[in-house]
C-alpha cells in the first residue's frame, strides 16, 4: 500500500543567533535556541514554547544534520513533545548566502526533516503512533516548515 501525506499543521520556530561551539570530532557544532513560534493546521494548532533548542552539526561538506527537540502548547492547553532530525545541503555559494542570513529560494536548497510527537494528552495520544515529514525553508531568525502526517 503506497502511503499518503495529510497536511498536520504549518509551522514556525522562531531562533535566537547560531551558538558556534566549533569543531569537534563529528563535525562543527551550533547550537540554535529556540524562542518561541506558532503551528496550524487542520487537527493540530498552537504556540511553540522557549526553551528548545537545534543540536546541529555542519560537516565538511557543508551540509547540516539537524537535531531539534522543543515544546508545542496546543490552542487548547495541551503539551506535546516534537523532535525532528533532517537534513540541510545545497551548494556552497547558497549555503554560505543562507548562513550569513539573506533571503534564499528554497528551491535553491535541500532541507528536509522527519517529526516525532510524544504527549499524554488524551485528544492527541494520536500523535504518539504518527509519523510527519516536512519541507523546511531557513530565514534570518526562523524555520518555517510544512509538517505532513504519513498515513
Amino acid at each position: 500500500m503506497r502511503p499518503e501525506l495529510a497536511l498536520l499543521a504549518a509551522f514556525r520556530v522562531e531562533l535566537d543567533p547560531i551558538l558556534e561551539l566549533g569543531d569537534s570530532p563529528w563535525g562543527r557544532r551550533r547550537i540554535i535556541a529556540i524562542t518561541g513560534g506558532s503551528f496550524q493546521g487542520p487537527r493540530l494548532s498552537g504556540e511553540i514554547l522557549p526553551g528548545g533548542a537545534d543540536w546541529q552539526l555542519v560537516h565538511a561538506d557543508g551540509s547540516a544534520s539537524i537535531d531539534t527537540r522543543y515544546t508545542l502548547r496546543t490552542s487548547d492547553g495541551a503539551l506535546i513533545y516534537l523532535r525532528t532530525t533532517g537534513i540541510r545541503h545545497g551548494a556552497p555559494d547558497v549555503l554560505a548566502r543562507l548562513a550569513r542570513g539573506e533571503e534564499v529560494d528554497p528551491g535553491d536548497y535541500y532541507f528536509r526533516l522527519f517529526c516525532r510527537f510524544e504527549t499524554g494528552a488524551p485528544g492527541y495520544r494520536w500523535l504518539n503512533r504518527s509519523l510527519a515529514v516536512a519541507s523546511a525553508v531557513r530565514t534570518r531568525d526562523a524555520v518555517l516548515y510544512d509538517a505532513y502526517e504519513v498515513r
